[in-house]
């Protein structure tokens, strides 16, 4: 049964049903929007606050993009300019936002579980996004990464694939297993150091590998991540030139997948460490598709979420 929303925490909540029902309407937002040059009023009148404790740049402006192609008036907080330098707590900050009568609000925050935090104290129907929690979830990323993949291969039965790298400290990572396993993907490898990969109990039906040339070998898609430096600390951090050496994707490495393997990275990409930039810009690539889709994904969730 499909669940709609109100909230988005995490792709935990939700069933195949829900996850593919959203990648549809984002599909059916991109033609209605001709590729995000006409503007579609479904929430006109509705007001979406960007509520960012970290900095970001796709997804802050991916968010913002959507909410104006949807036709929300949006406003970004300005944390450097807020009352909370002035010591204000994060449920005071909740509460006064909630009197200024908002529709949505999109929050990113590096604690882990401020979002769920603000739905089980928000006092209004304001609807909660996720914009990425700690190292707990990133939801819309998750989405948007099997919506790329779908693109491309339609049957997530019939797919092997890789995420590769500093997995402990990833909400992407996260979000991704959650999408994908959901869909019924036929085989889930995760890759890295072990200092850098969650335990085996905490991902069910994953194949959990130290040997990145196993990892990749005969996989339709790979998604790379990039050493959480923020979230881990100083010992666990690898020498960048042995990292690269041994989790770098090269074209030599690249060649062990399965033939048109995607290539894909949430970003920031760091070259020369997580992937080689011969890979990144290649013709396999579909980094920057990723970012396209996330504009269409966040449509998706935020009509769900707020249409009447």
């Amino acid at each position: 049964m499909s669940t709609h929303l109100h909230h988005l925490i995490s792709l935990a909540e939700l069933d195949a049903t829900t996850i593919g029902r959203l990648l549809d309407r984002a599909e059916r937002m991109r033609e209605a929007s001709l590729h995000g040059t006409r503007r579609l009023d479904l929430l006109a009148g509705r007001t979406v606050l960007n509520l960012f404790f970290e900095p970001s740049t796709r997804t802050r402006t991916s968010f913002e993009l959507a909410a104006r192609r949807l036709g929300a008036i949006v406003v970004n907080f300005d944390l450097a300019r807020s009352s909370t330098n002035k010591g204000e707590t994060l449920l005071d900050t909740l509460h006064t936002l909630e009197a200024m009568h908002l529709d949505a609000i999109v929050v990113r925050h590096r604690e882990t579980g401020t979002p769920a935090f603000m739905v089980r104290h928000a006092m209004s129907g304001v609807s909660i996004i996720n914009a990425g929690d700690g190292n707990h979830a990133h939801p819309t990323q998750g989405l948007l990464d099997a919506l790329t993949i779908r693109q491309h291969h339609p049957d997530f039965t019939k797919l092997r694939v890789a995420i590769c790298g500093d997995i402990r400290h990833s909400r992407v990572a996260r979000s991704d297993i959650h999408a994908l396993c959901t869909m019924g993907v036929r085989e889930l490898r995760l890759c890295g150091p072990a200092s850098l990969l969650p335990e085996t109990s905490e991902v069910p039906g994953c194949q959990v590998l130290e040997d990145f040339d196993a990892a990749i070998e005969g996989v339709d898609a790979v998604i790379m991540l990039r050493l959480q430096k923020e979230r881990m600390a100083a010992t666990l951090l690898p020498d960048e030139a042995s990292y690269f050496q041994q989790y770098g994707l090269t074209p030599e490495r690249l060649a062990r997948a399965a033939p048109g393997c995607l290539v894909m990275h949430p970003g920031p990409i760091n070259r020369g460490i997580e992937i080689d930039p011969a890979v990144a810009d290649g013709a396999q690539s579909r980094i920057l598709e990723q970012v396209g889709n996330g504009v269409f994904v966040r449509m998706a969730v935020l009509a769900e979420a707020l249409g009447r």
